[in-house]
């Protein structure tokens, strides 16, 4: 069509040469050449135009817009958001959570397989158990986030005896998506032995996926542990109080998970939030009562029955609340600790006989958990 209106206006001017006569033909050269630098500019700019691909989640639910999907482990590009964990608003409402992994850039995820059984691990601790460890404490954490990896191996996840019971801390990654960040990861699990890796994209996208391979591999590598804690990197755990609560004789042995509990949540409808569900994933306006994602502890009976629920429950990208789901197809009930107040999300200005009493509660920086920690051990 461009060439067509094109050859039309040079006929035209030729045209105008014929019978304006005072017209140079230099003139028509010149008016040609601009409009030849005119289409290949519009012909460029159609070419640079973004294309809108369509998203599908995961096995069987599509339809859904192409929305910020996040892969830090591909692109290393982090934006940070100016976040004051330990100074939350005023009436802060507490939404799921999502803090393993932070929102980076543009890359579309096309398909998502969320049943753990679709993975295999390239890094692996399979002997890690034959210690018959009484608590297992599972970190979902991005591959570029050693800093956070080596505070928790200086704080909580360097006690491997409380109370006279075995006490072990691993650490789960995805994909670097790099050779050499792939590397470097390798010698870290070298050095420390507590690295697990799935070759699933590690994004904020798949952390229902990464929740999954998690109970996966507490119900084919550890099944013999008492109890298991999904616990994220950003968190502090005094391990004292979880044990306390775990060896209580109310404590149940089987079909047992606590933390801080999420009841009559609704399902966020909005395509621009962080946290939407789409229809075709979970068509029900609310969720069921589930535990924030932050640090919930479960008998570890639960690994291998969620593992198996998952099969019958679509997979949405909301990880806790998934969470959530398989435990209402299997009939167990989340548990309200004996005392709420130690699971916090928010202590607000520190004060160490806070962190004297609770279980959890979120901090801002690994740095953080390591100053709060040497405070809290000091003698007194």
């Amino acid at each position: 069509i461009l060439f067509i209106y094109f050859r039309n206006i040079v006929s035209c001017l030729a045209q105008g040469r014929v019978f304006m006569g005072h017209i140079k033909p230099v003139f028509v050269v010149l008016v040609t050449l601009t409009l030849c630098l005119s289409i290949i500019a519009y012909i460029y700019d159609l070419s640079l135009m973004p294309v809108t691909l369509p998203l599908s989640w995961f096995n069987n639910a599509n339809q859904t817009k192409l929305y910020n999907a996040v892969s830090e482990g591909l692109s290393g590009k982090i934006n940070k958001k100016p976040t004051d964990l330990l100074a939350p608003l005023p009436n802060q409402q507490i939404q799921p959570r999502g803090t393993t992994v932070e929102q980076t850039t543009d890359i579309p995820i096309y398909h998502h397989v969320a049943h753990p059984r679709n993975y295999h691990f390239t890094l692996d601790e399979p002997d890690k158990c034959k210690q018959d460890p009484f608590l297992v404490l599972m970190v979902p954490v991005a591959p570029h986030q050693l800093e956070a990896r080596n505070a928790i191996r200086s704080t909580w996840g360097n006690e491997s005896s409380v109370q006279g019971k075995a006490v072990l801390t691993l650490f789960l990654v995805g994909l670097t998506g790099g050779a050499e960040a792939q590397q470097q990861l390798e010698e870290e699990s070298r050095q420390h032995r507590d690295l697990l890796q799935s070759n699933f994209v590690d994004s904020y996208c798949n952390l229902t996926i990464k929740t999954m391979v998690i109970m996966d591999w507490l119900a084919t590598r550890c099944s013999q542990a008492a109890y298991a804690m999904k616990v994220d990197s950003d968190m502090y755990i005094n391990l004292e109080n979880m044990m306390s609560l775990l060896l209580s004789p109310n404590t149940p042995r089987q079909n047992y998970v606590t933390g801080y509990l999420m009841w009559d949540r609704p399902v966020i409808r909005d395509k621009n939030s962080k946290w939407y569900v789409a229809e075709e994933l979970y068509p029900e306006p609310k969720y069921p009562t589930y535990l924030l994602g932050m640090g919930y502890v479960f008998s570890n009976d639960l690994s291998e029955k969620i593992v198996e629920a998952s099969k019958e429950v679509k997979a949405f990208n909301i990880e806790d609340a998934y969470v959530g789901a398989c435990l209402r197809q299997l009939g167990v009930a989340p548990s309200s600790p004996p005392d709420p107040s130690q699971f916090r999300a928010y202590l607000g200005q520190y004060n160490r006989e806070d962190f004297l009493r609770v279980i959890t509660t979120i901090l801002g920086s690994p740095q953080q958990l390591i100053d709060i920690w040497k405070d809290v051990k000091r003698p007194t």
